[in-house]
Parts: structure tokens; sequence; C-alpha cells
């Protein structure tokens, strides 16, 4: 699917993968106006029925809430509160039905304003932005593995074939209220972002990213990432977005540190 507007191209594609009889990931996503659009990708946990539950919601439900709330909030805020609720309706939900009790799911909602990107985070999906050729990775993962390696316990290289690799240490579902990372960046025209789940960045490396999204639209992108990660015999799902920033971008405006707490409690 390729979605385009006169400032950017954005596409999505999930995939099984090679070893799983169903999908557990889950994508969407929401142009509200031609310089505003959302999309957000989830991973889900607790087994095949509750995960596929868990991640559907959480993307449904984070969209429908951006949707319904305030422009007025801003992007962030509307985001922050959309991952939020969505956490709510999933904790809620495994309360009620005893065979989901243990469904949770990962998550990370990107919204696009006129060349600024706001992002709410929780788990191992990853989000990159490519200028040029480099590329970074601006989420961090939520996990046990992930920890040890800030605090200098493992190397990158030993987290990627740790046995514990995706123990996560946040995720949606599992409490009333969830920790979430917020983030804002400004773009670049000819800027490249990405958003994947484990699926595919446990089987492609940073620069691979880069290298096989290069001088591609957003659609052959998303393409070229899931091909080349099932013909690596990845073993979980896979998802990817690719969203191109296109148009010409102001220059991002930062706010004080009390403008931002205040536009998060509305005052």
């Amino acid at each position: 699917m390729l979605i385009r507007s006169s400032g950017f191209e954005l596409a999505l594609l999930s995939d099984v993968g090679n070893d799983r009889p169903g999908n557990e990931d889950s994508c969407g996503h929401l142009v509200e106006t031609e310089s505003q659009v959302v999309f957000a990708v989830a991973d889900g946990v607790g087994g095949y029925e509750g995960g596929e539950v868990a991640s559907a919601m959480a993307v449904e439900l984070a969209l429908q809430s951006f949707r319904e709330s305030p422009p007025a909030w801003g992007p962030a805020k509307r985001l922050h509160r959309a991952v939020q609720r969505a956490n709510i309706e999933i904790y809620n939900r495994a309360l009620a039905v005893p065979e989901l009790r243990r469904m949770a799911t990962t998550m990370t909602a990107v919204v696009v304003n006129d060349g600024t990107l706001h992002a709410a985070h929780v788990g191992d999906c990853r989000l990159y932005v490519i200028n040029g050729r480099k590329i970074r990775q601006i989420t961090k993962d939520h996990t046990m593995v992930a920890e040890r390696v800030r605090i200098g316990l493992l190397s990158p290289q030993q987290a990627r074939v740790h046995p514990e690799r995706s123990a996560l240490s946040r995720c949606l579902g599992r409490e009333l209220i969830a920790s979430v990372d917020l983030i804002t960046l400004g773009l670049e025209q000819g800027d490249r972002v990405i958003l994947c789940s484990d699926g595919l960045h446990g089987v492609l490396e940073d620069r691979e990213l880069e290298h096989r999204t290069r001088d591609l639209d957003a659609a052959k992108a998303c393409r070229a990432l899931i091909d080349i990660a099932n013909q690596r015999g990845t073993a979980d799902d896979l998802t990817a977005a690719v969203f191109l920033m296109t148009g010409a971008v102001a220059p991002l405006v930062r706010r004080t540190w009390r403008e931002r707490i205040a536009s998060l409690f509305g005052r």
C-alpha cells in the first residue's frame, strides 16, 4: 500500500514470516491532512490468539483515539493520550476474558506534522531516521537484554544472538498506566523514516536497512525489506513502515521544558 501527498510518501507492509501459523504483528495509518499523517506498528505477545488481539487493538484504538481527539491539543499530546487509551482498553480486555489474560503488545506510533516527527514508543519495535546515508535508531528497546547493553554488561553483537533478547521490560496491557517514551524531532526534505517490528530488525542490521531502501519509493522499500528478511529465514512475524519526507519543511521550533509539560497536562 502506497500513500502519497504533496509532502510525503508512506507505505506499510506486514508478513507472517517463515515459521508462524498466524501474524501477531499489526500496522495501520491515518492521513488527517495533506501535511499530517499517523502510522503505527505493534507486535503482540502472550501466545498467538492473545498477541494477535492485543496488537490489532493497540493500532485500531490508538488511531481511533487520535482521530477523535481535539486538534487544539497538538499532535504530541494527542498521540500520547491515544496510546494510553489503547493500553487501558487492552488491560481491561485481558482482565475480562480469561483466554486473553496474558495478552500484551509492543507499539510504536508516529505522527508527522509539517515536517516534525512525534513518536510514542513502548517495547522493541524500532524507529529509524535516515538522512542521506546516515541511519540513526531513534527509539530504545525496552528489553532486559537492551538494558544490559546500555549499562555495559553486554555488547550489541552479543545482544543480537542472546537467547533472551525478546524478553520485554515494558509493553502495553500489563499495567493500567503504561510507561511511554515520547520523542520529538525535526525532519529534513529527503529524510527516510523506517518503523519496524523485531522480526525485521532482528535479521537486518542498521546499515542494511539504509542500503536496501536507498533510491526506492516507500512501497518498494517496504517490499525489499520484507523479502530480504524472509530470504534469511526469519522465524518471526515482520512488519515495516517506510515514510519519505518529499516536501520542503520549516525548521523545528523547540519549546521550553515548561511549555512541553504544560502541553501534556492541557495547561
